[in-house]
């Protein structure tokens, strides 16, 4: 079974995108598994909570992501 997992802050994506992640996703792992492979394909959208990670020893929040709040503040 092809499995993918996106993470992405809270609130940042609507449902309609992450409907669009999990459309196009299954589409892309059935043209590369193999269309018998599309009723079995999971793809999981993750919502972290604000301020729950970060790149580069800075912790990111959905402010500093949107450019409303500079990292580290």
């Amino acid at each position: 079974m092809p499995f993918a997992n996106f993470k992405a802050p809270a609130g940042l994506l609507t449902p309609e995108q992450k409907a669009t992640i999990i459309h196009r996703t299954t589409d892309l792992l059935a043209e590369i598994f193999g269309e018998e492979s599309r009723r079995n394909t999971m793809v999981l959208v993750e919502e972290l909570a604000d301020g729950g990670w970060g790149i580069g020893d800075q912790v990111l929040t959905l402010a500093v992501l949107q450019g409303t709040e500079t990292a580290g503040s």
